[in-house]
C-alpha cells in the first residue's frame, strides 16, 4: 500500500488518516496535510526552511523587536563609553541591593532617589525614537530632559525635610514646587513612551483629563502625583524598588550560570525522542526557564533560538513552531515556584505566605502547559513527525553533574518558604549562591567581567519595570484624588448586573489592554492595584482575583495586536507575526479558560478543598484540558469535523468546571467521542487500498 492519506466521510467525522502499514519517513517526508483551521499546506514548500536554511538570525530578531517592542529600541554604546555606562549601571544595582537590605531612609527619600537614578539610566539607554539610534550618541535635548527630570526627583529627595515642614498639604504648595513636580511627572511620562509604549499612557492620559474635568486644581494634582505617597511614590514603585529590582539582578546572575542551557538539555532528555520531540522540548524548557526569567520575550528569544530551528527541522510549520515557543515562554511566567518573581509579590500584596501562593498556582500552571503539550503531540501525530534520535540526546549522567546549577533557586525557595529571611534578603543570598555555583565549570564561571555585566544587565532590565510601575502610580494617584476607584468598581458592578461572569469579562479586557508591552512583574503590580479590587467587590475570593488579573495581564504578550513574545518567536522562525500571535493564542487557550474556572469556583486553587476534592479536581481538570486541546487542534486519531470539535470542547469545559454532575457529563462525552474516533481509525486502517 502506498503511504498516501485516505480520506472519507463517515458520520460526524471528516476523517483523514495516515496509512500506518507503511512507515512514514522521518522528519520531512510528510504527505499533504491540513493545519488547525483546515487550510491546506504542503510541507515540501518549506523543506529548505525545515532543514535550517531559513531561520532568523539575532539581527532579524532585533529588527522585528525594534519595530514592535519599545524596550528593544536602545542606544548603541561601544568602547570606553560602553564601559562607562556599564559601570554606572552596575553601581546602581549595588546601590539597590544595599538600599533594600540596609537603608533606613524614609520612603519619600528612598523612592525619589531611586527614581532620579532610574531616569538617568533610562534616558542614557532609550533614544527619543528608533530613528535616532546612533553609536555613542546622546543628543543635547536628551541630556536636558534627563537633567531636568532626574533633578526634580533629586531636589525633592535632598530637600524633603524642609518640604515636610513648609508644605503640609496641596493648599500650601508654591509655584516653584508645582513646576518641579510637573517636570518630574512629564519626564516619567516621556521615558515611559520611549521604553514601555503608548497603551498604558493612553489609560493614564484619560485619567489625567478626567481628574481636571472633575474639578481637581493643578496644585492638588501635582501634590498627589509627585509629592505624596499616593502617586508615583505609591505601592507599585515601592514594591519595585524593594523587591523587583533585586529579583531582576538575581535573574541576570542566574542567566550567566548557564542554567537556561541546563533546562533545555533536561527537556531534551525527557521528551526529545518523542513524536515531534523538539516542540515538546520547547514546552518543557520554557516552563523551567520561565520560573526564573521575568520576561516572556527574553524567554522566547533565549530558548527559542535553539528550539524553533529544531522544530522547523522536524517538520513543524514556521508559525506553529514560533507560536509553541511564545506560548510556552509566556506560560513560564505563571509557573511556580517563582512565577517571574510575581509569587513573592503576590504573597506581599495578599498578606499570605509565599508557600500558599506557590501551592495554589500549581494546578492552573500544569493545565496551561498540558494544553500546549497535548496540542503539539496531536500536531506531530497528525503530520507524522518524529523526534530526535536517542544517540543525539544528552545522557543522564551528564545532566546530573550539572544539577548544582539549581542551587540558587532551591535556596531562594527554601529561605522564603520557611520565613528564614525577608524576600529581598533571600534574593540577595541567592545571588551569592549563583556566583558560587558558577565556579565549578570554566564555561559558566562568573568572572569579574561577567560579574559587572550581570550587575549592569540587572539595572538595565529594571528600567522598563520601574517606569511602568511609576506610571501605574500616576494611574493610582488619579483614581485616588478623584475618588474614581469606587466609581469604577460601582460601574463594573452595575454593567455586570451583579453577574460575576460579566464582571470577569470586563476585567479581562482591562487587564489585556493594561498589560500590553509591560514586563511581567510590573504587569502584576499594575493589575493588583487597579483591577483586582474590582473582582473582590464582585465577591471573588481575593487569591482567585489576584491570580485572575495576573493571568490575563500575562497573556497580553501573545494576544494580538501587541503580542511581543509571539513577534519575537516569529522573527526567529521567519513567520508572519500576526499569524503567529493568533496561533499562540489558540495554543494558550488554557490561560483564557482556567482563570474563569478558579475565579467562579476557587476549588481549583485548592481553596476550601479536602484531600479527596483535590484528587478529584486534578483528575477531572487534566481530562478537561485534554478535551479542550483536542477541540482546538481538530485531530484525534482522525481529522475531526467541526461539530465533533464542539463536542470535545463541551466535554472538556464540563470537566474543568468543578462539580459531580458536570464531571460525569463531561467524562461521558469525552469517552464516547474518543472511542468513536479510535474506531473510525481502525476501520480506515483495515479498509482495502483504493
Amino acid at each position: 500500500m502506498s503511504d498516501k492519506k485516505k480520506k472519507k466521510t463517515d458520520g460526524l467525522f471528516d476523517t483523514e488518516v495516515l496509512d500506518t502499514e507503511t512507515p512514514v519517513e522521518p522528519h520531512y517526508e510528510q504527505p499533504h496535510v491540513k493545519d488547525f483551521d483546515g487550510a491546506s499546506y504542503e510541507p515540501e514548500e518549506d523543506r529548505a526552511a525545515d532543514a535550517g536554511a531559513d531561520v532568523g538570525t539575532m539581527e532579524d530578531v532585533e529588527a522585528v523587536m525594534r519595530k514592535y517592542d519599545k524596550e528593544s529600541n536602545t542606544r548603541i554604546w561601544e568602547g570606553k563609553p560602553k564601559f562607562a555606562v556599564d559601570i554606572l549601571m552596575a553601581a546602581f544595582s549595588v546601590y539597590c541591593i544595599w538600599s533594600t537590605l540596609w537603608s533606613n531612609w524614609g520612603i519619600e527619600k528612598r523612592l525619589t532617589f531611586f527614581m532620579g537614578c532610574m531616569l538617568i539610566l533610562g534616558f542614557i539607554t532609550y533614544p527619543i525614537t528608533k530613528k535616532h539610534v546612533k553609536v555613542n550618541s546622546l543628543p543635547w535635548y536628551d541630556i536636558v530632559i534627563m537633567a531636568l527630570g532626574a533633578g526634580a526627583f533629586f531636589y525633592y529627595c535632598f530637600t524633603y525635610d524642609i518640604f515636610a515642614v513648609t508644605v503640609k498639604s496641596a493648599s500650601s504648595m508654591t509655584s516653584f514646587y508645582s513646576i518641579v513636580g510637573l517636570i518630574g511627572v512629564l519626564s516619567v511620562v516621556e521615558l515611559c513612551r520611549r521604553c514601555v509604549g503608548l497603551p498604558i499612557l493612553f489609560v493614564a492620559g484619560a485619567l489625567v483629563i478626567y481628574t481636571f474635568v472633575s474639578g481637581i486644581n493643578f496644585d492638588r494634582f501635582i501634590y498627589t502625583l509627585f509629592y505624596s505617597v499616593n502617586g508615583i511614590l505609591s505601592t507599585p514603585i515601592n514594591v519595585c524598588a524593594k523587591f523587583i529590582v533585586v529579583f531582576v539582578i538575581f535573574g541576570a546572575f542566574l542567566e550567566r550560570t548557564g542554567i537556561a542551557n541546563f533546562f533545555i538539555e533536561c527537556a531534551n532528555f525527557v521528551a526529545g525522542s518523542a513524536s515531534g520531540g523538539p516542540a515538546k522540548v520547547a514546552v518543557i524548557a520554557s516552563a523551567l526557564e520561565g520560573m526564573a526569567s521575568g520576561s516572556s520575550v527574553a524567554n522566547t528569544v533565549g530558548s527559542g533560538s535553539i528550539t524553533i530551528p529544531m522544530m522547523k527541522k522536524t517538520g513543524y510549520r514556521a508559525e506553529f513552531a514560533a507560536a509553541v515557543e511564545a506560548s510556552a515562554s509566556t506560560g513560564g511566567q505563571i509557573m511556580p515556584p517563582i512565577m517571574g518573581a510575581a509569587a513573592f509579590l503576590m504573597a506581599e500584596f495578599l498578606g499570605v505566605s509565599y508557600a500558599e501562593v506557590a501551592t495554589r498556582a500549581i494546578l492552573p500552571a500544569v493545565l496551561y502547559f498540558l494544553g500546549i503539550f497535548i496540542a503539539v503531540h496531536l500536531e506531530a501525530k497528525r503530520s507524522g513527525l518524529k523526534g530526535i534520535p536517542r544517540s543525539e540526546l544528552p545522557k543522564f549522567g551528564a545532566l546530573i553533574k550539572d544539577i548544582y546549577l539549581l542551587a540558587p533557586i532551591v535556596v531562594l525557595v527554601v529561605m522564603v518558604s520557611t520565613n528564614t529571611k525577608t524576600i529581598q534578603f533571600s534574593a540577595a543570598i541567592s545571588i551569592v549562591v549563583a556566583i558560587v555555583a558558577s565556579l565549578f565549570k570554566s564555561e559558566t564561571r562568573i568572572t569579574p567581567r561577567k560579574f559587572m555585566d550581570a550587575l549592569a544587565a540587572g539595572a538595565r532590565g529594571s528600567i522598563t519595570v520601574a517606569v511602568a510601575c511609576a506610571v501605574a502610580g500616576i494611574i493610582s494617584g488619579c483614581i485616588n484624588v478623584t475618588g474614581l476607584g469606587m466609581t469604577l468598581i460601582g460601574t463594573v458592578v452595575r454593567l455586570s448586573g451583579g453577574i460575576p461572569m460579566i464582571g470577569l469579562i470586563l476585567t479581562m479586557l482591562c487587564c489585556i489592554v493594561l498589560g500590553m508591552g509591560v514586563p511581567t512583574t510590573a504587569n502584576y503590580v499594575i493589575m493588583a492595584t487597579t483591577c483586582a479590587p474590582i473582582l473582590e467587590r464582585l465577591g471573588i475570593d481575593p487569591i482567585a482575583a489576584h491570580f485572575f488579573v495576573f493571568y490575563f495581564g500575562i497573556v497580553a504578550d501573545i494576544t494580538p495586536p501587541v503580542a511581543l513574545a509571539a513577534y519575537a518567536g516569529s522573527a526567529i522562525a521567519k513567520s508572519n507575526p500576526m499569524k503567529t500571535g493568533l496561533q499562540a493564542t489558540k495554543l494558550a487557550i488554557g490561560a483564557f479558560i482556567v482563570p474563569y474556572v478558579f475565579a467562579l469556583n476557587p476549588t481549583m486553587l485548592f481553596i476550601d478543598a479536602g484531600v479527596a476534592d483535590i484528587i478529584l479536581i486534578c483528575i477531572t481538570a487534566v481530562l478537561g484540558m485534554f478535551g479542550v486541546a483536542v477541540a482546538m487542534n481538530g485531530f484525534l486519531y482522525v481529522r475531526l469535523h467541526w461539530y465533533s470539535r464542539l463536542g470535545f470542547m463541551a466535554g472538556g469545559l464540563l470537566l474543568l468546571v468543578p462539580g459531580i454532575e458536570t464531571d460525569i457529563a463531561g467524562l461521558v462525552i469525552l469517552v464516547a467521542l474518543t472511542l468513536i474516533t479510535r474506531g473510525i481509525k481502525h476501520k480506515r486502517e483495515a479498509a482495502p487500498a483504493e
